[in-house]
C-alpha cells in the first residue's frame, strides 16, 4: 500500500515501521522455538495470533487508506500492543523477559539484536500511540 495515499503520511510510516519492527520480533520468537515446524498444538495459538494480528495490521491500513478508521482505531490498537507488549516481556508475570530473549542465543550479538528489536517495537508503538492520539484529539476537537 501507498504510505502517501493515506490521510496522514507520518501515522502511515509510523504503522509500517511498527509492523516492520513486529515481523522482525516475531522472527525473533521463531528462532527462539516458540513456532515449531511441523506445527504442534503448542505452536497452533502463536501461529493463529500471529495472523490475527497481521490481518488487522492490513486491514487497518486499507480501511485508513480509504478513510473509513481514523486515527482513533491507530490509537486504541497502540495502546493495546503496548499494554500486550509490557505483559508479555516487560511486566514481573512474563517468562519471556529481556534477559530471557538475549540467553536465547549463543551470539551476544544475536541476543542483543533481538532486545533491541523488541525496545524498537516498544518504542515505535508508543509512538504510534501518542502521535494517533494527538490525531484523534485535534479531530474531535470543536473547531472555533
Amino acid at each position: 500500500m501507498m504510505v502517501s495515499a493515506m490521510r496522514d503520511k507520518t501515522l502511515g510510516i509510523l504503522v509500517l515501521v511498527a509492523a516492520f519492527l513486529l515481523a522482525a520480533h516475531n522472527a525473533d520468537h521463531i528462532a527462539r522455538g516458540d513456532l515449531r515446524w511441523p506445527l504442534t498444538m503448542q505452536s497452533v495459538p502463536f501461529l493463529l495470533v500471529l495472523l490475527a494480528v497481521f490481518a488487522l495490521i492490513g486491514g487497518g491500513l486499507y480501511l485508513y487508506q480509504h478513510n473509513k478508521v481514523g486515527p482513533g482505531f491507530w490509537a486504541i490498537l497502540g495502546a493495546v500492543s503496548v499494554a500486550l507488549g509490557w505483559l508479555g516481556h516487560f511486566s514481573p508475570f512474563t517468562d519471556q523477559p529481556p534477559q530471557y530473549i538475549f540467553h536465547a542465543y549463543r551470539s551476544a550479538l544475536a541476543g542483543s539484536l533481538a532486545v533491541g528489536t523488541l525496545v524498537a517495537l516498544m518504542l515505535s508503538l508508543i509512538a504510534v500511540t501518542i502521535y494517533a492520539g494527538v490525531l484523534w484529539a485535534r479531530g474531535r476537537a470543536p473547531q472555533r
